[in-house]
């Protein structure tokens, strides 16, 4: 495994989506950087793993600073291709039901906006040199949640993922400019250990395809918005939801 082996940063990689891209990318001789609040999760499935796992909480600006500060350490120089910004939360209640704009506390609403929107731009801001020397893409997961109410999703994870757009929309205008392309893909109903009780009752028959999606069909978006297939698109919303949103 040699040093010109491309590299990926991704946040929120110990399950679900962001475990299938790990896989993805790794199967594809990329280095794969990965950060989140937990240590390195024993099943993971590539070699590399302990060693490049960084355990950041993305709720505390101040844990972001020093995380990233080792991220650049851990670069040393060298260019980063891609950045995904995968990690997310949505609070529920004490009895697991969907917290709305009545009943979901300021400090959930703070909470969930600093990881799901204040973190993707400040990890952006603190890599753009690697990033505009590799010519790197920058991947936002957004949801389905975002753009109209959610049976499941709380408000607060609802309307961060509606800023995440937006906010890749601007980071597009902004960071194209040192060639840095940035895009989002938006989930729906997506086979994970998070995937709401009743949502077969309730949300499956809105799908078109009739079907939830995989873990690895969302990996395999994120692999394409990256490489050089993708490499004029920038400022786009992939929807990965089989026609939910339609």
């Amino acid at each position: 495994m040699g040093d010109d082996r491309k590299i990926i940063v991704l946040t929120g990689a110990s399950r679900g989506i962001g475990h299938a891209t790990v896989k993805k990318f790794s199967s594809k001789g990329w280095r794969v950087i990965t950060c989140s609040r937990h240590g390195f999760p024993k099943n993971c499935p590539w070699e590399a793993g302990p060693e490049d796992h960084l355990q950041i909480d993305l709720s505390s600006e101040t844990e972001i600073v020093r995380g990233t500060t080792e991220l650049l350490d851990r670069l040393d120089g060298r260019p980063l291709h891609a950045l995904v910004n995968n990690a997310g939360i949505s609070p529920k209640s004490p009895s697991g039901s969907r917290l709305d704009t009545v009943n979901t506390t300021i400090e959930d609403w703070r909470h969930v906006y600093q990881v799901n929107v204040f973190a993707p731009i400040m990890l952006t801001q603190a890599l753009v040199e690697p990033l505009t020397k590799g010519g790197g893409a920058v991947v936002n997961v957004t949801s389905i949640a975002g753009s109209r109410v959610h049976e499941f999703a709380g408000s607060a994870y609802a309307t961060s993922k509606a800023a995440l757009s937006a906010l890749t929309r601007e980071m597009a205008s902004d960071f194209g400019k040192l060639g840095i392309r940035v895009n989002a893909i938006a989930p729906g109903e997506i086979l994970t250990n998070i995937l709401s009780p009743g949502s077969e009752e309730a949300i499956l028959p809105q799908i078109p395809l009739g079907r939830f999606g995989t873990p690895d069909e969302v990996a395999e978006t994120i692999y394409f918005l990256c490489s050089d297939k993708a490499k004029y698109m920038n400022g786009s919303e992939i929807h990965i939801n089989g026609g939910q949103h339609v």
